[in-house]
């Protein structure tokens, strides 16, 4: 199956996705802002605080799941020896930074009229910022090491070891009494959170993860082009 993620079969469908992704984000982002600022209600405690959240927990969504999306393609990259895998894995990271950071900053400022704090050093923040030395450690690999087979070993330690994180992160509020409320969203229970904030949450999401898909496609189209400049055996 993995003649399929040969760079040159891919970049028939990168270089013209682009354009398509930035048109569905403009629009689902465009609906997602207006129901979060305008039609969502606000909060009987926080008021319109609370608007913060619909970019705090989407953007923290985006991390996790590109963090986990990492470590799945390298591991799998590194048993197949599979040298595409880690391209796209390696272009994944940019955008789970950014969001990761988006997180935090997001997650400082709603921290200041909630908790009367911009930051407390609570289980989920810091296991938060942990998560992005994991995503600076890993793109700073890419940069540092020249050698391939080498790079490919040091970043799928780095992932295996930040994966780790991941329940954690998720988990905090449940094992330790932490300043964050326990989850209001739920797949397998009935959510506490009323559906009037949970559509333009989940449409905000669905804009975050387009967003991140175009700056895959971005930095992907450009390793890919690297790679045609420099020889298909190279990253």
């Amino acid at each position: 199956m993995f003649k399929f993620f040969q760079p040159n079969k891919i970049f028939l469908i990168t270089s013209k996705a682009p354009k398509y992704v930035l048109f569905l984000f403009v629009i689902v982002f465009s609906i997602g802002l207006s129901e979060a600022l305008v039609f969502s209600p606000e909060d009987y405690k926080q008021s319109h605080s609370v608007r913060i959240m619909y970019v705090h927990v989407p953007a923290a969504w985006i991390s996790l799941g590109i963090f986990s999306a990492i470590t799945f393609l390298s591991l799998v990259g590194y048993i197949f020896k599979n040298t595409n895998l880690f391209l796209i894995a390696k272009s994944l990271a940019p955008s789970g930074l950014v969001f990761n950071i988006v997180a935090l900053v997001t997650g400082s400022i709603w921290g200041k009229p909630t908790w009367g704090t911009w930051w407390a050093w609570d289980a989920r923040i810091t296991s938060m910022l942990i998560l992005s030395l994991f995503y600076l450690m890993y793109l700073f690999a890419w940069r540092i090491y020249g050698d391939k087979n080498y790079i490919f070993k040091i970043t799928t330690l780095i992932t295996i070891i930040g994966i780790i994180n991941v329940p954690i992160i998720k988990y905090s509020v449940d094992w330790w009494n932490t300043l964050h409320q326990p989850a209001s969203i739920s797949f397998l229970t009935k959510s506490s959170i009323h559906s009037s904030m949970l559509f333009p949450l989940m449409i905000m999401t669905a804009a975050f993860a387009l967003f991140s898909l175009l700056i895959f496609l971005m930095k992907y189209n450009t390793e890919l082009i690297k790679i045609k400049n420099k020889g298909l055996n190279r990253l």
